[in-house]
């Protein structure tokens, strides 16, 4: 059932969000700056640009404000409840589809067994019109017994093609919720959810 389209998106869903929990443990980290500034300084212009006028700096800065922490645990804590939500999602999209795959074969199994009992009705039923057109033939009886024997073969015979329809509706339903006709070989590659989503060449 990995085939499943919504599956594979509840499941990337989950990578996605996953992720964005990563991004939000990164913003309780500083910004640090690096900088570098340069210049001359003189009491006197004729003395600006000789070598003592010039000053330099190189260093570096870091900016954390403090205030700030509630909102990123805030933003942390929203991002872990999107991230349970989506797992949520994920399993009952899952349950949901093995829910849909137990209905079906549920359902040929049993319309299995219909078709059997109702096949047997159907010979019976020819049988029993065979025997009307012998009566009928030999005098013993008139031709409305054969024409309730047609009615009760025709009657049998639609029944039987109902459940046949009925199957074939179920064995379709059934591959449906399997993922149809394509495999996990389509899917692309896993990615870290934030880069471009590189495609199976295969």
């Amino acid at each position: 059932m990995e085939r499943r389209p919504d599956i594979a998106a509840a499941e990337r869903q989950v990578a996605s969000a996953n992720a964005q929990v990563g991004l939000a443990k990164l913003a309780y980290y500083p910004v640090i700056n690096l900088f570098a500034s340069g210049g001359f300084e003189s009491g006197a212009i004729t003395t600006l640009f000789q070598g003592p006028s010039a000053i330099w700096a190189v260093g570096g800065s870091a900016a954390e404000t403090i205030i700030d922490v509630g909102r990123r645990r805030a933003l942390s804590d929203q991002a872990k409840m999107a991230y349970d939500s989506t797992v949520a999602n994920y399993r009952e999209t899952a349950l949901t589809a093995f829910q849909q795959v137990e209905d079906n074969l549920a359902a040929l199994r049993i319309l299995e067994d219909e078709a059997s009992i109702q096949n047997q009705a159907v010979e019976a039923a020819q049988s029993s019109l065979s025997l009307s057109v012998a009566r009928y033939e030999g005098g013993v009886t008139s031709y409305l017994e054969v024409i309730v024997a047609q009615n009760a073969l025709l009657s049998n015979q639609v029944t039987a093609i109902s459940i046949l329809g009925r199957r074939m509706a179920s064995a379709v339903g059934l591959v449906q919720a399997l993922g149809g006709g394509w495999d996990r070989s389509n899917l692309p590659q896993r990615p870290e959810c934030c880069g471009s989503l590189s495609t199976n060449s295969k």
